[in-house]
């Protein structure tokens, strides 16, 4: 098999850099959960996408936690700060039911799973800022320790570099210039990385978010929940629904319905996240049928709606593993 990269759709526009994106700011809409005990990280190994057992001291992992058929329940940035302690970085909304569910699946492994949220300061970084504070270029999933901060870097966004700032709550904040959360957000969307929140819990398997193309998916791990099903979209051709950027002027929500113009009784896609755009109008990721890419009016929450215009993925796709 190769790893030959599927080109880009040409007749996407690619979003413009802003350099705007540039600074700090503390993220309020994620959280941390803490996984201690000496088998953290084998247990992790069983449960995630992604393989922890091989994961070293400057980098850090994309991961999705799934059910047996291959949903995706969450979503992590994963990241070992010492020996036995794991750090999963999450959106806060779904962290509690989440840890939960994880703990239901430790029995006899040593390891505890806590919400680390206010323990954990947690700022996002972006545009020159993060090579600075890192004091080197830090490309998506390296990591960088400065002092007791951990720092990971995340996919760029509009041009501009993104990273992650954890440290011990009531440490120093990261210096640099304010950057505003709904611009910090925006970002977020820009990149293509769709991070779960609840309006989407069990929506997508994880190539539906294009999670082999970011980084998110082992397919040379061993087993975990959903696996077989990961396996075989991949190698089987099965896969029909693809992540997509698309911009609108009206507001758009996770969860909402996309259609597309040749069949208005049912929809095509889901809006998996979006955020306003700082020149007006909103950034989503739609995840839906590749068919649907191919051209046609898209619209947003009814057939009849908002339309939706397609952007260029700053990210190519993997046509093979």
């Amino acid at each position: 098999m190769s790893d030959t990269l599927a080109p880009t759709v040409p007749s996407f526009p690619t979003i413009a850099p802003l350099a705007a994106l540039e600074g700090v700011v503390r993220l309020t809409h994620l959280g941390v959960i803490r996984v201690a005990g000496d088998d953290a990280v084998s247990f992790l190994q069983g449960q995630l996408t992604n393989d922890f057992a091989l994961l070293k001291p400057d980098t850090a992992r994309l991961a999705a936690f799934l059910t047996a058929k291959g949903r995706m329940q969450a979503s992590f940035v994963g990241l070992i700060r010492v020996p036995g302690e794991v750090l999963l970085v999450c959106s806060r909304d779904i962290l509690e039911p989440v840890r939960k569910r994880l703990s239901m699946f430790v029995l006899r492994a040593k390891a505890k799973l806590t919400d680390a949220s206010d323990e954990i300061a947690l700022y996002g970084l972006a545009g020159d800022t993060v090579a600075q504070l890192a004091g080197r270029e830090l490309p998506a999933w390296a990591r960088q320790d400065v002092g007791e901060a951990q720092i990971v870097g995340l996919p760029p966004a509009a041009g501009q570099a993104r990273a992650l700032w954890l440290a011990p709550a009531g440490s120093a904040a990261p210096s640099g210039q304010p950057l505003d959360e709904s611009l910090w957000r925006w970002g977020e969307t820009a990149s293509g990385v769709a991070t779960l929140t609840s309006p989407v819990v069990e929506a997508f398997v994880p190539q539906m978010l294009n999670y082999e193309s970011v980084g998110g998916i082992n397919f040379k791990k061993g087993c975990y929940p959903g696996q077989e099903v990961v396996a075989r979209s991949q190698f089987r051709g099965t896969l029909k629904r693809r992540a997509y950027l698309a911009q609108s002027d009206a507001s758009v929500a996770s969860g909402a319905e996309v259609f597309h113009q040749a069949d208005a009784s049912q929809p095509c896609g889901t809006v998996v996240q979006a955020a306003s755009a700082p020149d007006g109008g909103w950034l989503a990721i739609v995840s839906m049928q590749t068919s649907a890419a191919d051209g046609g009016r898209l619209t947003v929450g009814a057939a009849d709606g908002p339309a939706l215009s397609l952007r260029a993925l700053p990210y190519p796709l993997l046509e093979d593993i």
